[in-house]
């Protein structure tokens, strides 16, 4: 029914029109979307948690480390980082890839503007598959991603361990618990009350920040719908005026009920890890 899109009218048209393989591949993004939260956000805890830690250590250049970290990227655009982050990595795997494997050539890697490498060192090879490329792309994305809002869940940690009422962990050495064992089984759950709210904002942001890896080179759903609901007759067989008014409304309704459903489960979250606490809080006044 499809073969001749000249033929067509009306919703069967239409029908056609969005199930071309282009527009398969724009329904796959969304997932490129989910796959980008899903991946980054595990590994801007781990990032979180280390730079807040980072900054309560005793050691003090890892105490200073921690500082610099947290306030460096906090005081520079992301959009910087977000551009920055990506070649920087890509370069240094490259360079250190042609030195390993191409010794023989001593001409300088960077000639003027151009940074020139072996075929061999390249990362991923020119020979390689797209989705090696596309998979290469998306890890420095996540890389970039992750240290950027890394460095907001240390601050947000920081402040929440800060937040624990001293006179709780003051009675927990008083019952013969160590350090660790109260920071495990007190300072820890205790801490979520007062983390979540800023973990919430922070995942929003997050959310809002994905439209940004079509500013890295990969095919999102803001790349698809720009290209998709532009009027560009030769892209493909289905010619139409410029829909991107329609394509850009459909992500803003993803994007709203992406937030809205975050907003549903970390509201579940906070009730579940606050249960008690205004107990806790009337017992500890009393």
């Amino acid at each position: 029914m499809c073969s001749d899109p000249s033929l067509l009218e009306g919703w069967q048209w239409l029908w056609c029109y969005l199930s071309t393989p282009k527009h398969q591949q724009f329904y796959a993004s969304f997932l490129v979307v989910f796959a980008v939260l899903i991946v980054t956000a595990p590994v801007t805890m781990i990032l979180g948690f280390a730079g807040a830690l980072a900054r309560r250590s005793a050691f003090l250049p890892l105490r200073c480390f921690g500082i610099v970290y947290t306030s460096m990227i906090r005081g520079v655009p992301e959009i910087i980082f977000f551009l920055f982050v990506p070649i920087a990595l890509d370069q240094l795997v490259e360079f250190i890839r042609h030195r390993i494997k191409c010794p023989e050539i001593t001409d300088p890697i960077y000639q003027g503007a151009d940074f020139v490498v072996c075929m061999a060192a390249k990362m991923p090879l020119g020979s390689s598959p797209q989705w090696a490329h596309g998979l290469w792309g998306f890890t420095l994305a996540v890389i970039a991603f992750s240290i950027v809002y890394g460095a907001f869940a240390a601050n947000t940690l920081h402040g929440a361990l800060n937040a624990v009422p001293q006179n709780q962990l003051e009675t927990a050495r008083a019952f013969g618990m160590s350090e660790r064992q109260i920071f495990r089984r007190i300072h820890l759950p205790q801490m979520w009350t007062y983390a979540l709210p800023g973990l919430s904002n922070l995942w929003m942001i997050l959310i809002k920040a994905t439209p940004l890896l079509f500013l890295l080179g990969i095919e999102d759903i803001v790349y698809w719908a720009k290209e998709l609901g532009g009027a560009k007759t030769s892209y493909f067989a289905y010619p139409h005026p410029d829909w991107r008014l329609w394509y850009f409304l459909a992500l803003l309704v993803f994007y709203l009920s992406l937030t809205r459903v975050s907003e549903v489960v970390f509201k579940s979250l906070t009730a579940r890890v606050s249960k008690g606490q205004s107990l806790l809080g009337q017992a500890t006044a009393s």
